[in-house]
């Protein structure tokens, strides 16, 4: 009994569509080949990957399907019987002028769009959660450093960051850190580049690394 090990752990991943100045967003496409890739790969031991969802660019747009996915993985049967924790949700956002991957430690308690999301909605330091106050902010309970540390040795191009911006990333990130904070499920939001900086197979390679540190390190 005692060699059959801890249970697995069951990582759901989120992408978003294009939005302004973005025509093709890379995440999308990642979280959309994301099962098939890893079929090919395998699985790291011991990881299972639950549902690939691609949210809308928009804050009020994410939030429906973002809770429902949330809450599916906590009522879902095969998730009934994990420990805490054993359920990580992992958000992929795209910077356009970033030239690494960003692992993200935080977000905050205010949107503040540089420009209108795709439903035409363009807060400025607007509370997420009202009840909490703008200046509020949730942290990972992942081990960003460690993960951070862990893919730069495998040689690739990646950076821990303080700061997911204000836009609908950071909206979603801080909805996310919640939501694990009161389910005992983990969070965690990792920025990527276009690929014409960073190609696509690099990109995917990328993910299927960061799920396995992810694994290792729990």
């Amino acid at each position: 009994m005692g060699s059959e090990g801890p249970p697995a752990i069951t990582i759901h991943v989120t992408g978003f569509k294009k939005f302004h100045g973005v025509s093709e967003n890379p995440t999308e496409i990642i979280v959309r080949n994301l099962k098939e890739y890893m079929t090919k790969k395998g699985l790291p031991k011991g990881v299972i990957l639950g549902s690939c969802c691609i949210l809308e660019t928009a804050g009020q747009g994410a939030l429906v399907p973002l809770y429902q996915t949330l809450q599916s993985s906590i009522s879902s049967k095969e998730s009934e019987s994990l420990s805490p924790g054993r359920v990580i949700w992992v958000h992929f956002g795209v910077n356009s002028g970033a030239t690494r991957f960003a692992i993200e430690h935080q977000a905050v308690n205010e949107a503040t769009f540089r420009c209108p999301d795709e439903m035409g909605w363009k807060p400025q330091k607007v509370p997420i959660i009202p009840a909490e106050g703008v200046s509020r902010i949730r942290e990972t309970s992942l081990p960003v450093e460690d993960i951070t540390k862990a893919l730069a040795k495998q040689g690739y191009a990646v950076m821990t960051s303080d700061d997911a911006g204000r836009f609908v990333c950071n909206y979603v990130y801080y909805h996310s850190l919640r939501f694990a904070s009161q389910s005992g499920t983990k969070s965690l939001f990792v920025h990527v580049p276009l690929f014409m900086t960073i190609d696509k197979e690099t990109q995917m390679g990328f993910v299927a690394s960061l799920l396995e540190v992810i694994a290792s390190l729990q």
